[in-house]
């Protein structure tokens, strides 16, 4: 547990190989490659934060935190969805479930809808690929691809 933070824990070596399984399954990817040696915090919720390894130096009992590092996605029912950022990190090495999408589709996606679309052999959680930028993920059910792009982060007139 982070001394000061009590919502907050920085995963240990079991727990990071269990994220770097998921990530292997889901996308093809060796997380390691991707994130070097940075830490994952878990937030109490499942949130997982990407953050450099310098925060154990800190005395955080001494500091006003509301929020430490980069969003990376949030683990559920054995499975990760990547954040926005997330995708980007990961997109650059996944040779597994990564949709391109058109334009008229990237207009859709980052207007918050969902998409109906033929996705193959996707399954689970895919990272969305739009003109060579990594855009966020989705889930793949029943042909359509879910989206969670936090309305905070939609854009309508696009």
């Amino acid at each position: 547990m982070l001394k000061g933070l009590n919502n907050w824990k920085i995963l240990n070596s079991k727990e990071v190989k269990e994220l770097a399984a998921m990530a292997k399954q889901q996308w093809g990817c060796e997380l390691s490659s991707v994130v070097g040696d940075a830490a994952f915090l878990e937030e109490a919720t499942g949130d997982i934060f990407l953050i450099s390894r310098d925060v154990e130096r800190l005395d955080l009992e001494r500091l006003r935190i509301d929020s430490l590092g980069l969003y990376f996605g949030e683990k559920k029912n054995g499975e990760l969805r990547l954040s926005i950022e997330g995708s980007q990190l990961v997109g650059k090495s996944a040779t597994k479930n990564v949709l391109e999408i058109s334009d008229s589709e990237f207009k859709d996606w980052i207007r918050g809808s969902d998409l109906e679309k033929d996705y193959g052999s996707c399954s689970g959680y895919a990272i969305i690929k739009h003109a060579g930028d990594f855009v966020g993920c989705g889930r793949c059910k029943g042909g359509t691809i879910l989206n969670f792009v936090p309305k905070a982060r939609r854009i309508a007139n696009i």
